[in-house]
Order: C-alpha cells, then structure tokens, then sequence
C-alpha cells in the first residue's frame, strides 16, 4: 500500500498543489490538510479518497500558490490622500512638523494596503481543484500498482520454494515407517528376558505410524498454495485475504513439524516456516 502522487494545475494567477502519501495499514487512515478556499469541499474530498484507495494511512495535502504582484494587497489611494490632509491640517493648527518621509509615514497607517476581499470558491475553480485530486490519485494508484506487480513476482517465488520444500519431504516421509519399526524392535531385544506379542506391536506400531501421518496436512497446504496463486490474480483488492490464507498456511506447517521425528524433516519445515515468514511480512503492503 505504499504510494505517492502528486499533481500541479494552473488556474489563472494560481498554482494548485496536490500531493498523497500512503503507508501500511489495516485500515483506511486519512490525514488531510485543506487549503481554507477549499475546506468546505472536505467531506467530498475524503469520499473520493475513501473509494479510491480502500486502505492505508494516507496523508493528503492541497495547497495553492498564487502570482506574486496578482497577490498583492492593493493600495487605498483614497484612503492615502484623506490621511495626507488630516495629517497636513493637524501640522498647521499644532505646529508639529510634516514628516520627511510621506510614504514612509502613511504606508503605516491602517488600512491602507489591507486586502478586504472575500474569496469565493467558484465552481470552475472547483472543477480544475478536482482534477489535481484525481491527476494525483492516479498517480499514486500506478505507483502502487508497480509495488504490487514486484510483491506478486515475490510472492509466487516464495509460494514456488514451500511447495519444492513440501516435495521434498515424500522420501524421508516414506522410509521413517521401517526405521521406527526398527528402532522400537532394536530397543525391544535389547532389555532382557521381555517377550512381546509381534501382532500387537504391529497393531501399536500402525496407531502409532498413523498418529504421525501428514497427508492431510500435505494436502491442505497444497491446496492453501493454490488458492494463495489464485487469489493474487483477483482484480480487487486482497490483501486481507492473503493475510488470512498465510495464517492457514501456518498452521499447516507448524502441525506437520509437529508430526516429523526426523531431522531431515523438521530442518525442511523450518526452511518452509522461513518462506512463509517472508510472505506474512510483504502481504501488509498488498492493497
């Protein structure tokens, strides 16, 4: 889910800036931060927001920059020449000098260069506002796309290297039975003077042998492994649900090292538990 998009459209004298972030998260988290012309379009900004993204926490910015001499505050011409007489007619009848430096002097006063127009948002302003928003949007959504084509390819290498680990484990899986056989027999001869019932053993030795038996936990991974390939092959958003299908997964191959009493065995399911690890880590940043 991490992105970035931004975008610049001119309106007349203004620039106007827009700029999203987004980080890894469960849910949709949304920080936005409004010009004041465009607050009252809050809530509409954060619905297209909302549908856009889904998830992730998203810091949206909207500025505007405008021309330098369009911005500037005008001067009172009228207002300057009023004070000029008042300050002329108080000199007379006080005897207090004039200023040296007029401008100086009555660019301070109040008032004289004070911007007293309210801002309106128009409609087309608006619309040219709303196109930054989605020009940027786009933008970051194609930045997540190129995220999320590299975590496919990581993800399908990952999913490829547990399911050559699974593989790998039939032979040893099928030679344990004769070498538990053996070893309890071994173990048997060696405390003397027992006599033992052969069919019993047998009888023990295939409750035993079944106690760790794996197939089904073969089985379920495997089909986890296929239904993970077919879910990121979806065109929405599955994240969650690989999330999900990676915690089955786990328990798949936390049950089947349970199971194995060989090294070989076991050093496989750790190799496996190591690859799912990577998996769990990436799919947070799946949309």
């Amino acid at each position: 889910m991490t992105g970035y998009g931004k975008s610049v459209v001119v309106y007349k004298e203004k620039k106007i800036n827009v700029e999203i972030k987004s980080l890894n998260s469960k849910t949709l988290d949304l920080s936005a931060r409004i010009a004041p012309l465009y607050r009252e379009k809050e809530m509409e900004i954060r619905q297209t927001i909302g549908r856009a993204l889904h998830r992730g926490k998203v810091d949206f910015s909207i500025w505007i920059e405008k021309d330098v001499l369009a911005d500037a505050a005008p001067i009172n011409a009228s207002l300057v020449e009023n004070y000029y007489q008042q300050i002329k007619e108080i000199s007379a009848k006080t005897g207090i000098p004039e200023p040296d430096d007029w401008y100086a002097t009555l660019l301070r006063l109040p008032d004289v260069t004070t911007k007293n127009d309210v801002e309106e948002l128009s409609e087309e302003e608006w619309n040219a506002a709303r196109k930054a928003i989605d020009e940027a949007l786009d933008n970051l959504i194609n930045f997540r796309k190129q995220e999320g084509a590299a975590l496919q390819k990581k993800f399908t290498e990952k999913v490829d290297n547990i399911e050559k680990l699974l593989k790998s484990i039939e032979p040893y899986e099928k030679s344990r039975v004769p070498k538990i056989k053996e070893s309890i027999i071994k173990g048997l001869e060696q405390i003397p003077e027992v006599e033992y019932d052969k069919n019993r053993l047998e009888q023990e030795l295939i409750y035993y042998i079944e106690k760790l038996d794996i197939s089904e936990e073969k089985q379920r991974l495997t089909n986890h492994l296929k239904y993970f390939r077919e879910t990121m092959m979806e065109d929405c958003p599955v994240g969650k649900k690989l999330g999900f299908i990676a915690q089955e997964m786990g328990r798949e191959i936390n049950t089947t090292g349970s199971k194995s009493n060989q090294a070989e065995m076991q050093n496989i399911v750790v190799k496996m538990k190591d690859e799912l690890e990577q998996i769990k880590e990436q799919v947070l940043n799946a949309l």
